[in-house]
């Protein structure tokens, strides 16, 4: 989702231009988070380290991407004749991308956001601050006005609120912190944020509370081959030595300027003041909270960024297999309304699809085009669509499914799908990319970057999108409001599943080991499932070298039954749905033929499918039907990946395969 970044340089001479490529090109880092629009603010001149004030700061936004960002910055340098080769000792500097959650991508949503006229506050903000409709009323009894669609307005206001009443009170003068610890008193939600005020010159404060956010530090010192001697308080404790500052929402903005960095825990509060490093945590305990001083120490990047991204995982397709909790989440983030009784019903927000709706609504059909694992996410969640959408009319809509957002076959669809005037939807994992920018609209499926060829958390994250793309289509259908409801319900709980069935991992690992010296592996599906059978062969196949087939159950004794015996490994897909008791038919006629069988069922059914003791069961979760078909790929990508390590083969960059497919 949204990207934030801030550079600070202290005692360290920097030409505006300089200060304006280092943020340009933090946000460049951030792209792949996904993002609509962007923005940064700077200081206007240069002013004294022990001033009180200084003038308000220059503060530009710019809905599209980041270049679009430049453009404008550049344009209004040439119209204010704003001096880049102006010096600066000090300065802090903020920047965002931005993921519109609440508001259409425009300027007036952008980031940085103000606390009003001067500027006196100003916010970047990631996350989702679930109590800003109860602030943002008591704030316009208070006189304010908002300029906004956004949660984020009432932070900065909050602050000049703060502030403002400090002072009135006349009491001794109120700190950059102590500003922002009343602040986050008030905030409910997830977020990261960095604050600027020129009340507090040449200072930052950055805090959060569940989304991610780091500091890396850069120590300017002449002697720079003395520099890994330096102990953490040198590079944090106040001091005259020349030192620049980061902060970002994760490595990749950092790693060109410093390894030296600081993980920032959830709740606290970093305070960057002259050259020196302070860290409070904002604890609630009865009600109450209270600041506390914290020593921290710096971690060393001693990897590339690619490298760092593994963690403690081995592959990226590992990683990116035990992710899924997190990215479910993130893909959900800001988009689904939890309800508050029958004022306001349990529901879907996909913002990028406001203002298409109606005309989806109305279509002759809606077509989903989609390559490989794409294509078998779209299958997936066609029944429910097909469910929610009901009876449609007039023309076509297209919506076109790639994690890369370039995947050639699915772009000529596209260019076919615009000539002859579909409406076109883009769903993506990648802002900026071909897809992203010919569709008329779409969803970003915010998944974070995806490294390894197999694909993993993009799959779930598309079906979770093409779910809630279900909900807002059949969201005026009165008649469905229960099962939609139903729907929310399990998506909300849908990360502590997937992080339930997780816990496999050993199973499957041992069911691996089974299986190594196989040749092939069927696997049937039916309903949701046909495309579980079909992503988890695909996902088998393309790492672990093995022939894999997903196979549609009912199509069994048309041909793939004469494959049957007891050698021929075959998994079974028979979680409780509708086709439950059609899977339990296929079940007894593939014991019949002495099939080798592995069942995928839903906890406490291991018994039921499995009455002989002669296949081997795999017990997950059970959710909706609709999203069954997220719970159930978990295993069969544990399978795929520890099939590869076992077999010695590259997990992340199979034989013949790319990450993107941009040619035909």
């Amino acid at each position: 989702m949204c990207g934030i970044f801030a550079y600070l340089n202290f005692h360290a001479n920097k030409e505006r231009r300089h200060i304006l490529e280092v943020l340009f090109n933090g946000l460049r880092r951030l792209e792949y988070r996904g993002y609509d629009s962007a923005g940064i603010a700077i200081d206007d001149s240069l002013s004294p380290l022990h001033s009180t004030s200084s003038p308000p700061p220059l503060v530009f936004r710019q809905a599209g991407n980041i270049e679009s960002l430049v453009n404008s910055v550049n344009q209004e340098i040439t119209n204010t004749d704003l001096n880049l080769d102006e010096v600066f000792y000090f300065h802090a500097g903020i920047a965002h991308t931005r993921w519109a959650t609440h508001g259409e991508p425009a300027p007036r949503n952008s980031h940085p956001q103000s606390s009003g006229p001067g500027d006196d506050f100003l916010v970047v903000h990631n996350g989702v601050i679930t109590n800003y409709e109860v602030l943002k009323e008591t704030l316009v009894r208070h006189g304010f006005t908002f300029d906004s669609d956004t949660d984020t307005e009432v932070i900065p206001k909050l602050a000049k609120f703060v502030f403002d009443k400090a002072n009135e009170e006349g009491e001794q003068t109120v700190t950059f912190c102590e500003v922002v610890f009343e602040v986050m008193r008030h905030l409910e939600g997830a977020y990261a944020l960095i604050f600027k005020s020129w009340h507090y010159p040449n200072e930052l404060v950055a805090c959060k509370r569940g989304s991610p956010l780091l500091l890396g530090v850069k120590e300017l010192d002449q002697d720079k081959s003395n520099n890994h001697v330096f102990k953490d308080a040198h590079f944090l404790s106040k001091n005259d030595h020349p030192k620049e500052f980061f902060l970002s929402s994760d490595p990749h903005a950092l790693v060109e300027h410093t390894k030296k960095v600081l993980v920032i825990e959830d709740g606290e509060v970093v305070h960057l003041k002259d050259g020196g490093v302070s860290i409070l945590k904002f604890e609630r305990r009865n009600g109450s909270s209270r600041p506390a001083s914290v020593e921290r120490a710096l971690s060393v990047l001693e990897m590339e960024v690619e490298q760092i991204n593994k963690g403690k995982y081995d592959h990226y397709m590992q990683k990116e297999i035990h992710e899924q909790p997190e990215s479910l989440t993130t893909t959900m983030r800001g988009r689904l309304i939890r309800g508050g009784g029958s004022r306001k019903p349990k529901a879907v927000l996909l913002g990028g699809l406001k203002d298409h709706l109606k005309t989806i609504r109305r279509s002759r059909r809606i077509v989903f085009i989609g390559c490989g694992t794409s294509y078998n996410a779209a299958l997936a969640s066609r029944p429910i669509l097909e469910e929610l959408s009901g009876p449609i009319y007039r023309e076509d809509t297209a919506v076109f499914v790639s994690q890369s957002g370039e995947t050639a076959d699915t772009l000529l669809a596209l260019e076919y799908a615009r000539e002859n005037g579909a409406l076109c939807v883009g769903i993506t994992n990648t802002v900026g990319s071909s897809i992203a920018r010919k569709t008329h609209c779409g969803v970003h499926i915010n998944a974070g970057a995806e490294i390894g060829v197999a694909s993993t958390k993009a799959y779930t994250s598309q079906i979770v999108v093409m779910v809630m793309l279900a909900l807002a289509i059949g969201s005026d259908t009165i008649s469905s409001q229960t099962r939609r409801e139903a729907i929310v319900d399990g998506l909300l709980d849908l990360p502590n599943k997937v992080r339930e069935v997780l816990k496999l991992d050993e199973e499957m690992k041992d069911l691996a080991q089974l299986l190594i010296d196989e040749q092939s592996l069927l696997v049937f599906g039916r309903g949701y499932n046909y495309a579980t059978a079909l992503e988890g062969a695909l996902k088998v196949k393309e790492v672990s070298l093995m022939h894999s087939e997903g196979i549609l159950a009912g199509e069994m004794k048309h041909g793939p039954l004469a494959l049957v015996d007891e050698n021929l490994p075959i998994a079974v897909i028979a979680t409780r749905d509708a086709c439950f008791s059609k899977q339990q038919s296929v079940i007894q006629q593939l014991h019949a033929r002495k099939g080798r069988l592995i069942v995928m069922c839903s906890k406490g059914d291991a018994a039921s499918v499995s009455s002989s003791g002669s296949c081997r069961a795999i017990e997950v979760p059970q959710v909706e039907d609709c999203l069954q078909p997220v719970v159930n790929i978990v295993p069969l990508q544990l399978l795929a990946y520890h099939l590869t390590v076992l077999r010695g083969h590259n997990v992340d960059q199979p034989r013949n395969l790319a990450k993107s497919v941009t040619t035909q």
